[in-house]
């Protein structure tokens, strides 16, 4: 029932050295792979099962689609599980293809950009520093504004550009519009300039129509950034 990639013992049972690799293809961060290992992994032991595994993989597929982990989310019905490995034919890669259209729309794109250059970012960038109290102001609980920040932070440097900034306001609008923040970035939220002709972690469908419905107005430019105090 499992691949020699995860089951390297042929025994019918994954150690978390194994299984860490493995998971980690999915794309999601190593808090929420971390609490799925302690959800999967009943009796504590390191080791999963065939049964301990599959539900490993189950709260994999529900964190990909935006849905909390937990047991009480084994029922719900999700796609499969999106693994990226380009030398395995039997997983699912996920591209994210220079076609698909960037999910950001460019009325909105203007807006954020006014924001971000009132944030006075340093050649082309806003450290965590900046962007914080913008984050703060939108009232968010701060393990979502987390969220927010470490799926924007697509090239992981601790900074976010014009485009990442772009996708956090996405992000927190949606948020404050009620729809959940995903757990991984989805492929359509990819900005052009960061898209790969290589699989992506975490590639997923498009948001929902109704999100990109309830984004056609917006706030007035800088609402988010009215009560940071800018410093010259």
């Amino acid at each position: 029932f499992l691949s020699p990639q995860v089951d390297s013992t042929n025994a019918g049972r994954v150690l978390a050295s194994d299984a860490a690799v493995f998971l980690k293809k999915s794309g999601l961060t190593d808090l929420i792979l971390g609490k799925i290992w302690d959800l999967a992994d009943t009796d504590g032991k390191g080791i999963l099962n065939k049964q301990e595994f599959f539900v490993a993989l189950r709260l994999v597929a529900c964190a990909q689609n935006g849905l909390d982990v937990s047991l009480s989310s084994l029922n719900l019905p999700v796609p499969p599980p999106r693994f990226t490995d380009t030398s395995s034919p039997l997983l699912l890669s996920g591209t994210v293809s220079s076609d698909v259209p960037w999910a950001v729309k460019l009325e909105d794109k203007a807006k954020y950009d006014a924001i971000f250059d009132s944030l006075n970012p340093v050649n082309g960038l806003l450290s965590g520093d900046k962007v914080k109290p913008v984050l703060l102001n939108s009232k968010l609980p701060v393990d979502i504004l987390g969220r927010v920040w470490e799926l924007s932070d697509i090239d992981h440097d601790g900074m976010l550009d014009r485009d990442e900034f772009a996708v956090a306001m996405f992000l927190v609008y949606c948020a404050l519009e009620k729809e959940p923040v995903p757990m991984s970035l989805p492929a359509a939220l990819v900005p052009p300039s960061k898209r790969k002709p290589i699989s992506v972690p975490g590639a997923m469908p498009l948001i929902p129509s109704s999100t990109k419905e309830s984004h056609q107005s917006l706030p007035p430019v800088g609402i988010l950034a009215a009560k940071t105090p800018l410093t010259q």
